[in-house]
This record gives C-alpha cells, sequence and structure tokens, in this order.
C-alpha cells in the first residue's frame, strides 16, 4: 500500500497493485483498474516514486527487473 492525500488534505491508502494510470492535468488524477479514480495533491513523480519503493519491499520490482550483465552471461530466453 502507498500512502497520498486527498486535496482536503486527509491521508489514505491504496492498493499499488490495484494503479492502472496516474496523469496531470494540473492535478494529479489516479485510475484504478476497477475504474475508479482518485484526485491526490501529489504529483505523479512522487506517486511512480512511492509504487516503485513499494514493488521493491515486496520483491517484485527485483523479479523482473534484472541487470543487463546477467542477460549477456548465457541467460536464454
Amino acid at each position: 500500500m502507498i500512502g497520498l492525500t486527498r486535496l482536503n488534505g486527509t491521508k489514505f491508502y491504496v492498493n499499488a497493485l490495484l494503479i492502472e494510470t496516474i496523469e496531470e492535468t494540473p492535478d494529479t488524477i489516479i485510475t484504478l483498474t476497477n475504474g475508479k479514480k482518485l484526485l491526490v495533491l501529489e504529483n505523479s513523480s512522487d506517486v511512480i516514486r512511492s509504487i516503485r519503493h513499494y514493488l521493491r519491499s515486496i520483491g517484485v520490482l527485483a523479479a523482473v527487473a534484472s541487470p543487463a550483465s546477467s542477460q549477456s552471461e548465457g541467460a536464454t530466453s
């Protein structure tokens, strides 16, 4: 879960795995996989940074982001 702030200043948490898109128009609008839209104070780069930190903390980002050197060491697809 990542912490976000509503436009009225209240904090809330959302499951980062349910985020489909993030837009800045100029407010940041987060669209979830169920179609629900959330307006937040954080800018899109802050939200993306929080998502990456969360994915690293649960081991998902490390599993999909392999170093380039391992591909050249005989890894096959």
